[in-house]
């Protein structure tokens, strides 16, 4: 399979279509001849003066020009003729241009505007309010012409750039949401006119492509540009099917257009597909061409898109609706797992209505006393005693009862309230082991799992400290799980955060080893106390040897690095002899307890006290 080489030093930026160049011979360059198109609005109380500018800029070429001598009039001209550009004079009776630059940055319409500030008044508290206020550039009366012309073309030169920016994807030169939106409106309202079968099926593609995003936070931005430049080549490669030779092109004006909508989304538009087989083949397509693998400098990098097909008109015939049901569908794809095609139908928006309300009650759910704290024992392997616990986060929904993390975290990760339901369930682990401690039951070390969002907020190690002093727990008897993939995003900032959590005394955990991308150069660098191998390395033991001398491996390694090791999900007992025989130190899973309600486990670690005169009670049994 041919691979994508791209360096990254190579990686071209699109060249603002509007950008300045030097004359070629005597004529005008398409830019030139773009500015002097533009609308330029003169407001000042004296019209000589407004005879004068419109004079110079006249000789400059420009001749598209507004003209307002009444200030109490130019708000309203200003909303009618929205021009490029506003010449704007500061000193003018009844209504000054302070007043109306500060009506202009009030309006949404009139807020960008660039203005040119012309006023006889050489105090620099004016220059500074008028800045202050918006202005974009400042020139004094008497007016040198020459110098009129060079400002007016340098502000509508940037103005046009700032506008290219807005408008297309910086990366990739592709047009960007709005511009793609716009596109698509224009595109039904000519597809509703026209109607009749003969005009065929338009098919809306929204495609994820998570790498990119991936990239740019685990690598760097010229990497991840790079990749996207890589994926626009690819699909503006290739041909739609049907008749004729039409490309996927980036020109708005063009039948099938290509868009990047945001850091990982693309989209195509394709009118005119003969049927539904059409639509599904340009879907494989686009699949089979993002899928294939892209080298950048010293990465391989394997892209495995979502792609949601939306479809008109049974999917939507407005652009707002057609958008919705593609990215419904490719949402519904990122569930089936990675590479997929899904295609919109009506279930999918019940269900988005429904994600909506349930986000809704998610939001208040920790105020209202709805979320849980579920336990689940961790397990020594020599002596069969419970060594800690594991706390896991439920909710306890009014209507649909007890609900496992599984179907509400990914919504509180799409909705940013994974870093509020995090710092409650830290706050209410600590509080539940420092009672169980005063109750009697021991000191039992709680371990929480941190979400990548709250690693990243930086502030971890001041929520441990505000949760450890506010419960009165010791700090050795919390411990922190943290993944591989949250720790390698940043791994200077991780070390440097860690070592602050390892001052206040906690213990720290590497979660789910094996699934992330660490290796050891960057292993032996974190201050971790405990490796869990995750459950993926366990279901197939005792196995083929191999099985069993990879685990060993992973157990082997940790006890190298000082720490110790725990498997998780261990569900059978030849699973944990053999754990036990490779020298692992502790387990979790359902052969000693599913994850428990306080009330349940509190049963559990009562069995396990010591009695009065001293002598050890045996093990709780174990909990199905």
């Amino acid at each position: 399979m041919k691979n994508d080489h791209w360096p990254v030093t190579q990686s071209p930026r699109p060249e603002p279509s509007h950008a300045i160049h030097a004359d070629r011979g005597s004529g005008i360059s398409p830019e030139q001849a773009a500015w002097l198109e533009a609308k330029v609005m003169l407001v000042d109380d004296e019209p000589l003066m407004t005879e004068l500018i419109q004079a110079h800029l006249e000789e400059a070429g420009y001749r598209n020009f507004v003209v307002c001598n009444d200030p109490r009039l130019a708000l309203a001209r200003l909303r009618r003729e929205k021009p490029d550009l506003l010449l704007l004079d500061l000193m003018m009776p009844e209504v000054s241009g302070f007043q109306l630059l500060e009506a202009m940055r009030r309006d949404d319409a009139l807020r960008f505007t660039p203005v040119i500030v012309l006023t006889a008044a050489t105090g620099a508290d004016a220059k500074l309010q008028a800045l202050q206020l918006g202005a974009t550039d400042f020139l004094g009366k008497p007016v040198d012409a020459s110098e009129l012309a060079l400002r007016v073309r340098n502000t509508l030169a940037f103005q046009r750039y700032h506008e290219r920016l807005r408008l297309y994807d910086r990366a990739t030169g592709l047009p960007g949401d709005s511009l793609f939106e716009a596109s698509l409106d224009r595109l039904l309202v000519e597809l509703a006119q026209q109607g009749g079968p003969d005009q065929g099926l338009t098919a809306l593609y929204s495609i994820s492509v998570p790498e990119c995003q991936q990239v740019r936070e685990s690598v760097n931005r010229a990497t991840a540009d790079a990749l996207a430049q890589v994926i626009t080549r690819r699909l503006e490669g290739l041909t739609v099917p049907g008749e004729g030779k039409r490309r996927i092109n980036r020109n708005g004006n063009q039948p099938v257009r290509l868009a990047r909508l945001s850091e990982q989304q693309f989209a195509v538009l394709a009118p005119g597909l003969a049927n539904s087989d059409a639509v599904e083949l340009l879907a494989k397509q686009l699949l089979a061409s993002i899928c294939r693998p892209v080298v950048i400098g010293s990465f391989e990098i394997t892209p495995m898109p979502w792609i949601g097909v939306a479809v008109v008109p049974g999917d939507g015939r407005e652009a707002s609706t057609l958008r919705q049901s593609a990215d419904l569908a490719a949402a519904h794809g990122r569930r089936q797992g990675a590479a997929a095609i899904s295609y919109a139908a009506p279930e999918l928006n019940a269900k988005s209505s429904e994600r909506l309300q349930l986000g809704a009650q998610l939001r208040n759910a920790a105020q209202r006393n709805e979320l849980r704290l579920h336990y689940q024992p961790k397990v020594s392997l020599t002596t069969g005693h419970v060594v800690g616990l594991e706390a896991l986060v439920r909710w306890q929904h009014p209507e649909r009862g007890l609900m496992p993390p599984g179907l509400f975290i990914p919504l509180a990760e799409e909705l940013g309230l994974i870093n509020t339901i995090g710092h409650w369930v830290l706050e209410q682990a600590c509080r539940d082991a420092a009672r169980w401690a005063r109750d009697g039951l021991g000191e039992i070390k709680v371990a929480i799992n941190v979400a990548r969002p709250q690693f990243s907020a930086g502030n971890l190690d001041t929520l441990v400290r505000q949760a450890l002093f506010d419960s009165g727990l010791p700090a050795r008897q919390l411990l922190i799980e943290l993944t591989e993939s949250m720790l390698m995003s940043d791994v200077d900032q991780a070390i440097a955060l860690m070592h602050e959590l390892k001052k206040i005394g906690v213990t720290l955990s590497i979660d789910d080893f094996g699934t992330g991308y660490s290796s050891l150069s960057y292993l032996k660098r974190f201050p971790l106390d405990e490796l869990k191998i995750d459950r993926s390395f366990v279901v197939d033991l005792p196995g083929k040897y191999a099985d069993q001398a990879l685990v060993h491996t992973i157990i082997s390694l940790g006890h190298s690095l000082g720490m110790k090791v725990i498997a998780e999900g261990v569900e059978t007992e030849a699973q944990r002899d053999c754990l036990k025989h490779l020298g692992c130190d502790n387990y979790q899973g359902f052969l000693f307890s599913r994850p428990l309600p306080v009330e349940t486990l509190e049963a559990l670690l009562s069995k396990g006290r010591k009695p009065r005169n001293g002598a050890q009670a045996k093990p709780p049994a174990p909990t199905r």
